[in-house]
């Protein structure tokens, strides 16, 4: 195989489909190495088109015969490779054409198209995998209505699932079986699924608002039984709360979810079958911690809310994909917060897009929320589409108020259900319904970067005024050197001495309620009969994706850490008092210098410790320091990421040492004795008993590595017990070994958890970590032909240890760069997401930047490469 060089798509040269898909029947005939698929497709020419070739898209695949309107097709009518099937000259009038083509489940460790996993039949088709399966015009604006057999041998496969409802089944000779599923809903082809194996099955149901009673399915394999409880409790929940929230009811008879082992994404929301990741299915309190009960909630919630927004209106083409995922991730957000903490839950969306997009905005893959061009669509599933997306839609709430915002849905769920839209379609509805011109915002989708807003206010004591000036800049991206003004909506309140909100008196400026407006690249606002000094409590709610400068004192930001109304904010202010400090050390560090301390911002900690009105999960998150990947965003260039990872040492240590007896008291308050539960309490009274243990272990002494490894030992769930390894985790001693032992010896048997136990090892920041790694892949858990085991140990090294991956021997590059190649020649996808480790490369120190540039260039030099992972690197690498 030679290095892929796929072709550039670009948005401007969409054009319809020259033919459409009415109908198609499927009749697939599983068998391990060959599958046959029989593929009838009814088709007619597209009216708004010109008469063309039939051309239909094919990857890897193998023809056995074709046929048209029931008779064989002339060999010389047609052209048939393995990636492309043209009738030169097809009839210019609907006809049926019939397809037969053989695939080998059981070879396919791309787990694109039909593959094998554990023994069961199962399929991913988005972006591009039903074209692995047959001939067809693979394109999401390509919508149409599916029946489809399936038949196999009972014993192997006696569970056989698709799209849709059973509308036939029964049994054949030979102990051969069949079942017959029909979706009355028209769906592109990359929301085809279907299933065959031995499973086991937990069963629900559910009654819709109109009184409809749907089925609830959740298939696992067998003895697993046992742990979907949650995720069917959590699927009910969704369900409601989307007839409540959005007033979007289910529409088919029954609702499936299948968990399979081996699964390149966390979940796929095909109509009425969703397929998911089981480490987003399978939880119990013996295995699964806090963390993992509430992504098996939002993700399950996620790939439901897409039976509307992205099943029933889906994607005009993949420039739109946003449109479902942005659209969505907001939906799955909002359904959280009102399940769990509005105030927790936007901390912790906003931190994971600082962590991950901001990121992604700030280096060489850089790119908008709907790009202009792609070399491969896989590698545009990112938080940039996802994340920042999903800000997209919640700015617009911000800005129209909630229930304009809500009329603006329900005329979009009214005007296109059962289309196949765009981006501007869906910022119409709402621009109609609220009269007003929203075509500056429609650069938030086309402009890359993270605008930089920089806000300076002024009091006036004689005059009882305060002058705010606003500022914005949208910084250069790749492709984009020059951006035009962004419309950036800021949440806004003054904070007075004693901690209420001032009036917001302003006249004459670009202010409606708390929201400023800015939409220039500068502003300034006069805030009028202001009666002291107030602080400003600016982008509250983290209106905007945005990164904020202001002119806070230390001061002015214990203010707000002790008083500001807005939750976000209040959080905020500590960890802008912990950034400026850290960056100060990690300055004093590089200069041969010792670290100092804040007393002001421990006095900070201290006093969110002391307030018992506080959320204990709002106060974990804010005893939360900075990230090391923080502390780098924040300098920006010349990175080094050992002085940051002194830094962040240090002031964990000044906590531990300084706030000692008022965290052990905390860690004592929050153990309630009570039975393990995952609901929202429960879990935060964890969060924050968990959160002191770390940081009362962080000193390194005796009796802080013995309360966390007591609590190992004494854990009765899940949550504990990793939260105690984790502390160990990052101490050289005796009892961090024997944990460690102790939890393989523990759980060996149950893959996902021991991808805790990979994970742990490969983000321990010590010298060995890169040895101990590289140790753990020949290891009898580890494999590399399965996606979670690969994030697990060798993503997490990647992702998630900035010392040992950026060492400066570049001994951590090679080794992922050796990674990337390995896993290139079996799985693409997987391989050019742990690619994107490189993401930041260029911000680090000159050192580190040569040896991460010469891995990514012996990469890109490989004789064999996927365009995957040729577009990755070939990005990361352009005008270098």
């Amino acid at each position: 195989m030679r290095t892929e060089q796929a072709r550039p798509v670009r948005l401007q040269d969409y054009r319809p489909p020259d033919w459409l898909v009415e109908t198609v029947h499927l009749d697939i005939s599983l068998h391990p190495t060959a599958t046959k698929v029989r593929a009838t497709l009814n088709l007619r020419p597209n009216p708004g088109t010109s008469p063309a070739p039939l051309v239909l898209d094919g990857d890897g695949l193998s023809l056995s015969s074709v046929t048209m309107d029931g008779q064989p097709l002339a060999a010389d009518a047609y052209v048939a490779s393995p990636d492309r099937f043209t009738l030169a000259q097809p009839p210019q009038r609907p006809f049926t054409l019939t397809i037969e083509t053989v695939v080998d489940p059981s070879a396919n460790t791309q787990l694109m198209g039909l593959y094998r996993s554990s023994g069961t039949y199962c399929t991913q088709c988005e972006a591009e995998g039903f074209r692995r399966i047959t001939y067809f015009p693979d394109r999401p604006d390509v919508m149409a209505v599916y029946t489809t057999r399936i038949e196999a041998d009972k014993g192997q496969a006696p569970i056989l699932l698709a799209n849709g409802n059973l509308i036939e089944s029964g049994d054949l000779p030979a102990g051969r079986h069949y079942a017959v599923w029909h979706d009355p809903f028209p769906k592109p082809s990359y929301l085809f699924a279907m299933v065959g194996g031995t499973l086991g099955c937990v069963e629900d149901t559910f009654v819709t608002v109109s009184g409809r009673k749907v089925a609830l399915k959740i298939y696992v394999e067998p003895g697993k039984e046992s742990r979907c409880g949650y995720a069917m409790d959590a699927l009910k929940r969704s369900m409601r709360w989307d007839e409540q929230a959005f007033g979007r009811e289910y529409d088919l008879d029954i609702f499936m979810i299948v968990a399979v082992s081996d699964f390149n994404m966390g979940a796929m929301e095909n109509k009425g079958l969703n397929v998911f990741n089981d480490r987003y299915v399978l939880a119990s309190p013996e295995t699964a911690t806090d963390a993992d009960f509430a992504s098996i909630e939002a993700i399950i919630a996620h790939e439901y809310f897409h039976n509307w927004t992205g099943n029933r209106i889906t994607c005009r083409d993949w420039f739109q994909l946003c449109l479902k995922e942005g659209l969505t991730v907001f939906r799955d957000q909002e359904f959280t917060a009102d399940m769990r903490s509005r105030a927790v839950k936007r901390i912790a969306d906003v931190r994971n897009l600082r962590a991950h997009q901001f990121v992604e905005d700030a280096g060489p893959l850089a790119h908008p929320v709907r790009p202009q061009v792609y070399q491969e669509i896989n590698n545009f599933y990112t938080t940039t589409v996802y994340e920042k997306g999903a800000e997209l839609v919640r700015m617009l709430r911000t800005m129209l108020g909630h229930a304009t915002f809500r009329k603006g849905m329900d005329l979009y769920f009214d005007r296109h259900d059962g289309e196949a839209a765009t981006i501007e379609q869906f910022v119409q509805c709402f621009a109609d319904i609220s009269k007003r011109d929203l075509a500056q915002f429609m650069l938030w989708y086309a402009q890359a970067g993270t605008p930089e807003i920089i806000a300076d206010g002024e009091y006036d004591d004689a005059k009882k005024i305060f002058t705010l000036k606003l500022s914005q800049i949208v910084p250069p991206t790749p492709n984009q050197p020059v951006k035009e003004p962004m419309v950036i909506p800021l949440r806004t309140g003054l904070v007075g001495s004693d901690g209420a909100d001032l009036p917001l008196v302003v006249s004459g400026s670009p202010m409606a309620g708390d929201v400023i407006t800015l939409n220039q690249p500068a502003a300034t606002l006069v805030f009028e009969n202001v009666s002291e000094r107030p602080v400003l409590s600016i982008n509250r709610e983290f209106s905007a994706p945005v990164k904020l400068t202001t002119n806070l004192s230390a001061e002015d930001l214990r203010r707000l850490a002790a008083h500001d109304s807005d939750p976000f904010n209040r959080w905020q202010a500590v960890q802008t008092l912990a950034t400026r400090l850290l960056v100060k050390n990690v300055g004093l560090l590089q200069a041969g210098q010792n670290a100092i301390p804040d007393e002001g911002l421990i006095a900070a900690l201290a006093a969110i410790l002391a307030d018992d009105r506080l959320e204990p999960a709002f106060v974990a998150l804010t005893l939360t320091m900075p990230t090391e990947a923080d502390i780098a965003r924040e300098i920006g260039h010349d990175v080094d990421p050992d002085a940051n990872f002194r830094a962040r040492i240090y002031l964990r240590n000044e906590i531990g040492t300084k706030l000692q007896s008022v965290l052990e008291e905390t860690y004592r308050r929050m153990q309630n004795g009570a039975p393990y539960s995952p609901d929202a309490a429960s879990a935060g009274q964890r969060a924050l008993k968990n959160t002191a243990l770390d940081l009362l272990a962080a000193p390194g002494g005796k009796v802080g590595i013995d309360r966390a490894i007591q609590q190992y030992r004494s854990a009765d769930n899940m949550t504990d017990r990793m939260a105690a390894l984790s502390t160990l985790s990052l101490h050289d001693v005796p009892e961090r070994t024997e944990a460690l032992q102790d939890f393989y010896e523990r759980y060996h048997g149950d893959p996902l958890i021991i991808d805790k136990w990979l994970t742990l090892q490969a983000m321990i920041p010590e010298s060995g970590t890169l040895d101990r790694v590289r140790s753990l892949t020949s290891h009898p858990a580890f494999s590399m032909n399965n996606p979670n085991r690969v994030r697990s140990l060798i993503g997490a090294f990647a992702h998630g240890n900035a010392t040992q991956f950026n060492r400066a021997d570049g001994a951590g590059y090679a080794f992922i760069a050796d990674a990337v190649l390995t896993l290139d020649r079996k799985n693409p996808q997987v391989a050019s997401r742990l690619a994107t480790s490189f993401r930041s490369w260029r911000a680090l120190e000159s050192g580190r930047r040569e040896q991460a540039q010469a891995a990514l260039r012996r990469i890109a030099n490989a004789s064999t490469l996927s365009a995957d992972v040729n577009d990755i690197v070939s990005r990361a690498l352009a005008d270098t």
